[in-house]
């Protein structure tokens, strides 16, 4: 919290000193001066948001990564025959480190961008990273969405508590009648050698409906305890099952993390200096078809490699990730 408010009030105060200076001395400067001014608080306000992002990345990556990254260095060591080996750090991982991290690097780059507005007070900023309900599971709220409901005055209205109440119960029927019945089957399934063929398939099919009611279960109660308290927070699915292509499906499963990777990854990197050089040289070589591809083929990959070492620090969630790009890509 205290890195991206403190990042994003430099942004603030460059942006400020750049239009005050700029208004000051609007009659004594050329066009070029003011041109190369703004380049300059351009690069400033770079450096500030890169240092927010690879302070709170760090952070991210030693408690969840490491390990992972020490246990890979390791097999190569030993595959070269090196008689050294790492130590594994083995920290806790802090619960819900991964959504409330993105949801501060969200802050952070809209500010950078000018998509959201400042906040100045580092409690009520506090407030809105560690909004409580949303802590452990999500969704990633943006920072201009949550805080129209979160800031303003709340009188007692005994309608949005009734609806709020009613969603934590249908939350904690998913969680505790459906997921929590449903995963001893799967378990018992899939950890014996003895169940194979159709057995596996009926595994897969109840491991998709404990996923789904537990998963959607949590989100319910989130939105629920944020209803009661009479705070506005987006809804994180819409009846994936039944969606006709994967791709429908991502817009349906888990929606805030999908636009997030979207909205801070897939496009910047399209739309970035160094693809757009790529697109060039691609179509001076290979002609204008094959130049439109590849941003959009080179983003949705790396998003979805993204992705997936998001949801888990092992090689299969690196498979799964690419897996899904390249089905997207096909589709």
């Amino acid at each position: 919290s205290v890195i991206t408010y403190g990042t994003a009030i430099w942004i603030e105060k460059c942006r400020e000193k750049d239009t005050e200076y700029l208004a000051a001395h609007r009659a004594e400067l050329s066009r070029e001066e003011k041109k190369a001014y703004r380049m300059k608080t351009d690069r400033v306000k770079r450096r500030y948001m890169l240092l927010g992002l690879l302070l709170c990345l760090g952070i991210l990556v030693v408690f969840k990564y490491a390990d992972f990254i020490i246990e890979n260095i390791n097999t190569v060591l030993l595959a070269f025959g090196s008689g050294h080996e790492f130590s594994s750090l083995e920290l806790l991982l802090p619960m819900g480190i991964s959504f409330y991290t993105f949801q501060s690097i969200g802050y952070l780059l809209d500010v950078y961008w000018e998509k959201a507005e400042i906040q100045r007070s580092l409690p009520k900023y506090m407030l809105f990273v560690s909004f409580f309900p949303q802590l452990i599971q999500g969704p990633i709220s943006r920072y201009s969405d949550l805080s129209k409901t979160l800031y303003e005055e709340h009188t007692f209205d005994w309608r949005n508590v009734r609806f709020g109440l009613e969603r934590i119960l249908w939350g904690y029927f998913k969680k505790l009648v459906v997921a929590d019945a449903v995963l001893p089957v799967v378990r018992f399934i899939v950890e014996d050698e003895y169940y194979s063929g159709a057995w596996v398939l009926l595994g897969i099919i109840f491991y998709g409906i404990e996923l789904y009611a537990d998963f959607t279960g949590g989100i319910d109660i989130t939105i629920g305890v944020a209803q009661v308290f009479g705070v506005k927070v987006q809804e994180n699915f819409i009846r994936p099952y039944f969606s006709k292509s994967i791709v429908e499906y991502w817009r349906r499963w888990h929606i805030s993390m999908g636009t997030w990777f979207r909205d801070y990854i897939f496009y910047p990197m399209s739309i970035s200096k160094t693809m757009n050089k790529l697109t060039r040289a691609c179509k001076n070589r290979f002609g204008k078809g094959v130049a439109k591809r590849v941003p959009v083929y080179l983003a949705t990959m790396v998003t979805w490699l993204a992705t997936g070492i998001w949801h888990g620090a092992s090689w299969n969630f690196v498979v799964w990730g690419l897996l899904n790009g390249i089905i997207i890509l096909i589709t």
